[in-house]
């Protein structure tokens, strides 16, 4: 418990101190957001900063951060350090960067941001990966909470039915107006998000025998217990395993969205970087739930294997009763659906800056948006996802990355103190060892021995740092893409 509470304390700590640095040396001013300068009544729409944290809070966690969570802590409670260091120092700046840098550069999508700063080749790459990772995102978030909708209803109500429900949802939370679905829906359900996590921590912490069985960091220094119950090395395959509640390049694709709505700069803070610590704590509630209801990482991994949902479903059922069962429900069901819709609906925003459609005409957003869920309709008749969602892990960690050696680059070039460019260049360093590491030893990668991949990953992270250092700091500042080659 002392493990648990001390990084509880520490997430909020951080959030009250880094992110007003992060804020001081990003220097925010009175200017004009996007959503005031000229509002279109469809993305350019303003709204209040709660209604936007929560919005937010939705867009980038749904079940990530429980599911990531419970996958990292078979590696036991030092997951902790991943959750609350990578929040703090990667995740929060990392969100707040992308958000701000949108908002600055008139709400433009993470594709076009990236290449401004990384070379027009990262800006070609950006795009096409940037959609085809948002259409598979809305794929997978489509296929499964229609099987588990399938399973609660009658057999007349099967998973094609109601895979035909979640698309055309997807198609009007695409199309229409931000303020007229997402913004009414997603607050709802960002707060049942925080309620079920906060139930979780208070049985947790008010059971006698939860508290006894919450595992503490030192009892995992020994030899037996550094271990991952399968043998699965913790670098980097824990640092990919825990996105969402860590730092998750997905992320990078939500924050233009609210970023077209905000009022003011100083909202950013708040949203962005709140929103990012927000769901740290999540991840953290819930990677000590993992290991704490099942009383050992071996159980976890146990009962990991027989589905993710079924796990949240009996620890929210076991800790909270039926309340937990109604809250375990929409955890599995909405939080991926408000994971699916926003997803394509920044596609269409990627393509509409790709290709400078104006989305202020309804005839336009149509051109966009039956495309892109016609494409996605037709990959949830093309099969399992299952291994293909192993290479949007690391994917997500790529374009961690990307968006942080952009944020490094546009800090740089546009004078802000070296404090503040190393605060964005040093966790796109640790991402790019990462990264590399991960894509050398996964056994959907490259699958090579950790002998050769960890000495790769810091070589390469290191060059990358080398080169952006040589090329910013000594006035080769015309072609950067080379940093995330």
């Amino acid at each position: 418990m002392i493990t648990f509470l001390i990084s509880l304390v520490v997430l909020i700590v951080g959030f009250a101190l880094y992110s007003k640095l992060i804020e001081k040396v990003f220097r925010v001013d009175d200017r004009q957001t996007p959503a005031v300068a000229h509002p279109d009544g469809v993305d350019y729409t303003p709204m209040k900063t709660w209604r936007l944290f929560l919005i937010q809070l939705l867009n980038i966690a749904g079940l990530g951060p429980i599911f990531g969570a419970l996958a990292g802590a078979c590696w036991g409670p030092r997951v902790y350090l991943w959750i609350v260091f990578g929040t703090i120092l990667g995740g929060g700046v990392h969100d707040y960067l992308s958000g701000m840098l949108s908002e600055r550069h008139d709400g433009a999508s993470i594709s076009e941001i990236v290449g401004k700063y990384l070379g027009k080749f990262m800006l070609q790459v950006m795009r096409v990966f940037s959609v085809i990772l948002l259409i598979l995102v809305g794929v997978n978030f489509s296929k499964n909470p229609a099987q588990l909708l399938a399973i609660l209803t009658p057999e007349t109500l099967d998973a094609n039915f109601w895979l035909a429900v979640v698309l055309i949802y997807y198609f009007i939370a695409t199309f229409l107006p931000i303020d007229k679905v997402i913004g009414k829906l997603y607050p709802i359900f960002g707060a049942c998000l925080i309620i079920m996590a906060v139930g979780i921590a208070g049985v947790m912490l008010v059971d006698g025998s939860y508290r006894a069985q919450m595992p503490e960091l030192w009892e995992y220094i020994g030899v037996e217990g550094m271990g991952h119950p399968t043998n699965t090395p913790i670098w980097a395959q824990m640092f990919v395993s825990v996105a969402c509640g860590a730092i998750s390049g997905f992320h990078a694709t939500q924050s233009p969205m609210v970023a077209r709505c905000m009022t003011s700069e100083k909202e950013g803070r708040t949203i962005f970087y709140g929103a990012m610590v927000t769901e740290g704590i999540i991840a953290l509630i819930w990677a000590a739930a993992g290991v704490t209801f099942y009383g050992s990482v071996g159980a976890l991994n146990e009962a990991l294997a027989g589905g993710q949902s079924v796990v949240v479903n009996e620890i929210c059922q076991s800790m909270m009763g039926p309340v937990g069962g109604v809250l375990a429900l929409l955890g599995v069901i909405a939080c991926p659906i408000t994971s699916g819709d926003t997803a394509f609906r920044s596609a269409r925003l990627t393509l509409s800056d790709w290709f400078h459609i104006d989305q202020g005409n309804w005839k336009n957003r149509l051109l966009l948006s039956v495309p892109v869920l016609g494409v996605g309709a037709l990959l949830t008749q093309w099969g399992d996802f299952a291994t293909l969602w192993k290479y949007f892990s690391w994917s997500n960690q790529t374009l961690a990355m990307m968006v942080l050696w952009a944020g490094a680059v546009y800090l740089h070039r546009n004078g802000f103190p070296p404090i503040a460019c190393m605060m964005a260049a040093l966790p796109a360093t640790f991402m790019s060892a990462v990264s590399i590491t991960y894509f050398i030893q996964a056994p959907e990668c490259l699958n090579m021995s950790t002998s050769i991949a960890y000495p790769v990953g810091i070589v390469v992270a290191v060059v990358f740092f080398g080169i952006f250092i040589v090329r910013e700091w000594m006035g080769h500042k015309d072609d950067v893409t080379k940093l995330a080659a």
